[in-house]
């Protein structure tokens, strides 16, 4: 019975699945870009120099001082901003998946470095880190700027093999 349900919700879900994954990147670039907006823009916005997190500490291991005392935080906001707005219009959805991921990879172990992220608050730099890897790995989907220019490429590759062959 449950087979049989989980089937015909299969084919019927089938058609959707552009759809969702679309508005899959979609909410996670949206919330990504709120999340830059608030560290340059918010109530507490960041320096670029002189103050704010000018040094990266990993729990009591690694300690790496920024150069020119540039505040971590207010390049985690840019990365946030720009990158999430890359991503909600599907440009450089790979490279920007990379680096968003590296932020995000970055923010858990200064910031929430824990066995198990629950104890403090590290689950949304969790699903990021998921989210950044499963992009980094899918791609933007066809409803994006990289899919339009790669159908655009693959038009003008299709007309100089058409030119060549006459």
């Amino acid at each position: 019975m449950l087979h049989k349900i989980n089937s015909y919700l299969g084919t019927k879900l089938k058609n959707s699945q552009v759809w969702s994954w679309t508005l899959f990147r979609l909410l996670v670039s949206a919330m990504f870009v709120t999340h830059g907006f608030a560290k340059l823009f918010g109530e507490n916005p960041q320096a670029f120099m002189g103050s704010g997190m000018t040094s990266i500490n990993i729990g009591e291991l690694i300690s790496i001082p920024m150069p020119l005392a540039i505040n971590a935080l207010f390049v985690a906001g840019g990365i946030e901003l720009v990158g999430g707005f890359l991503l909600l219009i599907g440009l450089c959805t790979h490279l920007i998946a990379i680096i968003a991921l590296f932020s995000t990879v970055m923010a858990f172990l200064i910031a929430h470095l824990a066995w198990f992220p629950t104890l403090n608050g590290g689950e949304l730099a969790t699903m990021y880190i998921l989210c950044f890897l499963i992009l980094l790995t899918y791609g933007a989907g066809p409803h994006s700027v990289d899919s339009w220019l790669e159908q655009r490429h693959q038009k003008k590759e299709k007309k100089k093999m058409e030119a060549a062959a006459e």
